[in-house]
């Protein structure tokens, strides 16, 4: 541990100075710094090239000097927090030089009492025990078998912490986490704690600092290796977090640009997600630049003389990607103009089916076309466009169109990315609006798709509205939310409960025959409803 020789010289030296004094100690006992500090506090060094697995401690112990007596400070913890040192003491610099009391703490792993460190009793330098080794050995051994047994419980995803932070109602708050949690889920992510803090945003660091000092410290106890945000974080916030502790840090942004990258199966869907991530990472590129990765220069022909940093080249490169993308993407919308054209000149009735994402989109396609579209109970299980037509009595045909699904904050990235995408909208003759009535955040979900409609200037168009999952609800939710927003209640997975939203779009789209008799149409006709070959998509 610390030797009484080793003690004497840092507390004879600080005395003499008059101020603090420590030393950094590897695990073979060798010295690996030695700092000074003014009189009160020390700077420690940029000791990245320490950091170990997440589940293990940095291999330093950090010992100093205190000169008027005091314990460990919060600086001190804070130390030991951050930067995971195996130990932190403070040996007491007495007037005559002496060492005194020797004041010591170290991490802890996950405990019922949610401590974060233990504080050992204040003893002698003479009285050090000698077990050093085996208290770091048995703590890592405990770090590590939480991240196995979270790893063994949680499916094998990487483990996550949302984190939610602004002055919003508490019951606010819980939704934004509750969706939150659901994106982790559809990346694949293992979500192992939330925290809420209520409180403005503080410019640097989003939450405040002693919260962040313990979330932290929850995440090495829960092994941990991410920090999600319920927001969009700027470069400057992902710079200072990214200084501040090696977990990753992501935002709510990311985590919806990841989810679609997983999704994305079709050429035009990886290309609109490429953009989207490229638009959004361009101003973020020298977020994690650090000093020395900035003044590399590149050599050779065309990079002589002053030439150009790496984050600069990174973003031109950036740049030249983007602008071949976005040829691409117009080109695609071409061909997809072409094809509403097509359909155009051949008189089909266009439904675009719209909605909160996971709200059963997808489902309802499938059930009206008998398709076998892909629906996942996750978000973001469609992102492109997919057409199939329905045949309705009297040899009358439309073509129903499945669309990219919306949610709160959409990201901008996205919206322009998937632009050409969402114009399908623009030809609808109706749209299906589906809402998922089981959800306890049904009217926020509902005004957000109508914020989102209405941002594209589609809101205008004819439009029903469709309560779906109607068998997850009480009847008098959904009789209240069908007579509040004229709404017909379906059960997607239920062929049967269909009947009534086909009359409703029968006598939207041939409005000659009555309300009455396109009802009684659809009742005695529903088993002739039948789908043919797809549509161009």
């Amino acid at each position: 541990m610390v030797t009484p020789e080793l003690a004497r010289s840092l507390t004879e030296i600080s005395v003499e100075i008059q101020r603090q004094v420590g030393v950094l100690i590897d695990r073979r006992g060798h010295v690996a710094r030695v700092v000074v500090g003014d009189a009160r506090s020390v700077f420690l060094p940029d000791l990245t090239a320490y950091r170990r697995g997440r589940d293990r401690l940095c291999g330093l112990r950090w010992v100093h000097t205190h000169l008027n007596g005091e314990p460990l400070s919060d600086d001190d913890l804070t130390d030991l927090a951050l930067l995971r040192f195996d130990l932190v003491a403070a040996v007491e610099a007495q007037p005559d030089g002496l060492p005194g009391q020797v004041f010591q703490a170290h991490l802890l792993p996950r405990n019922p009492d949610d401590r974060p460190w233990e504080l050992l009793p204040p003893v002698s330098v003479h009285r050090l025990g000698d077990d050093f080794p085996q208290l770091i050995s048995a703590l890592e051994d405990e770090f590590q078998r939480t991240r196995r047994e979270g790893r063994e419980g949680g499916g094998g995803g990487d483990r996550a912490i949302l984190v939610h932070v602004s002055s919003d109602a508490r019951a606010v708050a819980e939704a934004g986490v509750a969706e939150l949690r659901e994106l982790a889920r559809s990346a694949g992510l293992s979500v192992v704690d939330v925290v809420i803090q209520r409180r403005d945003l503080h410019p640097k660091y989003v939450m405040g600092r002693g919260r962040l000092q313990e979330t932290v410290i929850k995440a090495m106890q829960l092994g941990a290796e991410l920090l999600i945000f319920d927001l969009n974080l700027t470069p400057s916030q992902v710079n200072a977090l990214a200084t501040y502790t090696d977990l990753k840090v992501l935002d709510r942004t990311q985590v919806i640009l990841d989810i679609f990258a997983q999704h994305a199966e079709t050429r035009e869907g990886r290309i609109q997600v490429e953009l989207a991530q490229l638009r959004y990472l361009l101003p973020r590129l020298g977020a994690k630049q650090t000093a020395s990765a900035l003044s590399r220069l590149t050599g050779g022909i065309g990079g002589r003389g002053p030439g150009e940093t790496k984050l600069e080249i990174d973003r031109r490169r950036a740049q030249d990607r983007i602008a071949q993308l976005e040829r691409e993407v117009k080109k695609l919308g071409e061909r997809r103009r072409l094809r509403r054209a097509r359909r155009t000149r051949n008189a089909l009735p266009v439904i675009s089916i719209v909605g909160y994402t996971n709200a059963g989109k997808s489902t309802l396609l499938n059930q009206l076309t008998r398709s076998e579209v892909t629906a996942e109970n996750a978000l973001f299980a469609t992102l492109n466009p997919v057409s199939r037509r329905l045949r309705f009595p009297r040899e009358r045909e439309v073509i129903v169109t499945d669309t990219v699904g919306f949610i709160r904050k959409l990201p901008e990235e996205l919206m322009a990315a998937f632009r050409t995408t969402l114009e399908e909208l623009d030809e609808a003759d109706l749209l299906l609006h589906v809402v998922d009535a089981s959800s306890p955040e049904v009217e926020q979900h509902i005004d957000t798709v109508r914020s989102v409609l209405k941002e594209l200037h589609v809101s205008d168009k004819p439009t029903i509205m469709v309560l779906n999952k109607v068998d997850q609800c009480d009847g008098d939710t959904v009789a209240a939310l069908g007579a509040r927003y004229q709404a017909t209640p379906v059960c997607a997975l239920q062929l049967d409960t269909l009947p009534p939203l086909l009359a409703r779009i029968e006598a939207v789209l041939w409005p000659a025959q009555s309300d009455a008799a396109a009802q009684a149409i659809a009742r005695n006709e529903a088993d002739h409803v039948s789908p043919s070959e797809d549509a161009p998509a």
